[in-house]
């Protein structure tokens, strides 16, 4: 058994009604005046007032930051930045989806250690600049509440900051970055839209996936990606048939944090790797370039993790422990192609308007992409037109 070394570096409490509990949790973490970074969906449902008045109640002032869309970027984030400078801001809350809770830790980054988000591009560079410059401050300490079931970004020490020139997707990690605690309250995803519910979902079901095939996936990160794989599996149709569906929410919900988890021990492969080209050159949602992707990297992937994939499938009741390792992973590739005919998303390039002659371009990027050295199968441009080329 491979060596690990694995740190819980959140506190999580989950529950229905959690986020009543956040002045009790913002009392313990010393919060008075903080930084809430909440999108405006956040406004829209009345979640943002709903949090302003609960921190009021423990006489902790708030300052509402809207100021950043669905991929926040480096100029967002500095925005974010200024504006938590001129308040004095002690403590930064993330309310909201991936978005909020990337944008968060992003400014939790440059209000730290200055510069910009380039300057962290990569794994502990916030720790490095600390080490190096013992006077700057250490992270304020931040409180996620996420309120959809699929980025993961809550179980995480990333996050995934647009460069706002080039459009590159950075992965800006380090210790510090990870929540101090978070809430997960399923109430608070019950407002999702189903088209949101529908994206989210399957990008946590794409890291479940991924992170149990990885090439750095260790017993701690299998643990995590197979029961969020059965969560996610199980409840994915319930909640899109049913909203109000609270158990069902609770897992998705769950099942999505165990996946961040799993992430952060394992990492990613080539599903996001072909993703971030899309979103980058059209534009196209994460979640969406992800589910067009997926069962086609399985596939793909087939000789490498056949053994991994069959293990899924098994886990889903789609094989038997004695049944043809290419069939079951035939099963789990269309078992995701199932989920994603549930979830209305497009099931081809050609759909959310990629070109053939798009893709030699598509794949030089992805053939760079970080989380593509994780892979279970080598990763190449070669590979990348495979894959690119079966999707269209």
């Amino acid at each position: 058994m491979d060596a690990f070394d694995f740190h819980s570096k959140t506190r999580m409490i989950f529950g229905a009604g959690a986020f009543e509990r956040l002045p009790e949790i913002t009392r313990e973490l010393n919060f008075n005046r903080t930084l809430l970074v909440a999108d405006s969906g956040m406004v829209a449902c009345g979640y943002v007032e709903q949090a302003k008045r609960l921190l009021a109640s423990a006489n902790i002032a708030a300052f509402p930051f809207h100021d950043f869309s669905e991929n926040p970027d480096t100029r967002m984030v500095e925005a974010g930045r200024a504006f938590a400078a001129m308040h004095e801001v002690d403590s930064i809350l993330a309310l909201g989806g991936g978005s909020s809770l990337d944008c968060a830790k992003g400014i939790g980054f440059v209000l730290t250690g200055g510069g910009t988000m380039r300057d962290y591009w990569g794994h502990n560079k916030l720790s490095e600049r600390l080490v190096a410059n013992p006077v700057l401050p250490q992270m304020l300490p931040m409180l996620g509440i996420p309120t959809t079931a699929g980025t993961g970004s809550d179980a995480q020490s990333y996050a995934l900051i647009s460069d706002a020139e080039t459009h590159v997707k950075m992965a800006c990690g380090d210790d510090q970055a990870a929540f101090k605690a978070v809430l997960l309250d399923p109430q608070l995803t019950v407002t999702m839209p189903r088209s949101l519910t529908a994206i989210t979902g399957y990008d946590a079901i794409s890291h479940a996936v991924e992170s149990f095939v990885t090439k750095k996936r260790n017993p701690i990160s299998d643990l995590f990606a197979r029961e969020a794989w059965r969560l996610l599996e199980a409840n994915y149709e319930l909640v899109l048939a049913n909203p109000t569906d609270i158990k069902a929410r609770g897992a998705m919900l769950l099942g999505s944090y165990y996946a961040g988890l799993a992430i952060e021990n394992s990492m990613l492969g080539a599903t996001h790797a072909c993703a971030n080209p899309l979103t980058k050159n059209h534009n196209t949602t994460h979640g969406i370039a992800i589910s067009v992707m997926l069962p086609h990297v399985v596939r793909w992937n087939k000789g490498a993790a056949g053994g991994r994939y069959k293990e899924l499938a098994m886990i889903a009741g789609l094989a038997s422990v004695d049944a043809d390792e290419a069939n079951a992973v035939e099963s789990l590739a269309r078992r995701l192609e199932q989920l994603r005919n549930a979830g209305s998303l497009p099931n081809s390039l050609s759909a959310v308007g990629v070109a053939k002659s798009d893709l030699p371009k598509l794949s030089e990027e992805a053939a760079k992409q970080w989380t593509g050295g994780f892979n279970p199968r080598d990763w190449s441009f070669e590979g990348a037109m495979e894959v690119y080329e079966k999707a269209l």
